[in-house]
């Protein structure tokens, strides 16, 4: 039996507008400017690592006590976005495909880097919905390592063979790669050249390709 493993920002839900904002705010507050370009970068990245990869950008070096300053104030900001999200951020076709594995009994679970994927979730009112969550707190090592997709496919009493990864990150899809799951991506064929399937956006994820691939 297939089972679906979905990343959360730009799959479930485009929470990535908002820590683009964030991002873009701190770093004005440090004296450089953070373009929606650059902040492709920290897709599917970790806090930490992303605020290395913003400060390598702004040419900027900070004691590591400033660091963890700056990825409190950074989270808070983000969160006063996420506790304002409601079900209209789901993005689309994404509860048409939930709704079809349910009747179908196939199991999915999150798989994604952030932290505040459980509160996401239940602000969307999907939390109930997965069989698993596995998110940053759940992990030591970030996509492109797989070890996120290999924890939720244990926890799905999956072979890697039979899971099947929807991302919208170059990281994320290296990290199912890997592991020897199949992979989709979202967005950009050029950056996503690597995955087994890729679609322009959530709305191509249709029930009639899902049923292609658990075939």
């Amino acid at each position: 039996m297939k089972v679906f493993i979905f990343d959360l920002d730009g799959v479930i839900v485009d929470t990535a507008k908002y820590h683009y904002l964030a991002w873009k705010n701190l770093a004005t507050e440090l004296g450089f400017d953070f373009t929606e370009e650059q902040n492709e970068l920290l897709k599917g990245v970790s806090r930490v690592r992303s605020l290395e990869i913003l400060l390598d950008i702004g040419n900027v070096e900070l004691s590591e006590n400033k660091k963890q300053e700056l990825l409190a104030v950074k989270n808070t900001e983000y969160l006063e976005y996420v506790n304002k999200m409601t079900s209209d951020e789901i993005l689309p076709g994404i509860l048409e495909l939930i709704d079809f594995l349910e009747e179908q009994k196939i199991s999915f679970s999150l798989g994604s880097a952030s932290k505040n994927a459980p509160l996401i979730l239940k602000k969307v009112g999907l939390f109930d919905k997965f069989s698993a969550i596995v998110d940053g707190n759940d992990v030591s090592k970030a996509k492109p390592d797989p070890e996120v997709f290999n924890i939720a496919a244990k926890k799905l009493n999956a072979k890697p063979e039979n899971c099947i990864v929807i991302e919208d990150a170059l990281a994320g899809v290296q990290a199912a790669n890997i592991a020897g799951m199949t992979s989709v991506g979202i967005g950009d064929k050029k950056i996503l050249s690597e995955a087994d399937f890729i679609l322009a956006n959530t709305g191509e994820l249709t029930i009639q390709f899902v049923k292609n691939l658990i075939v």
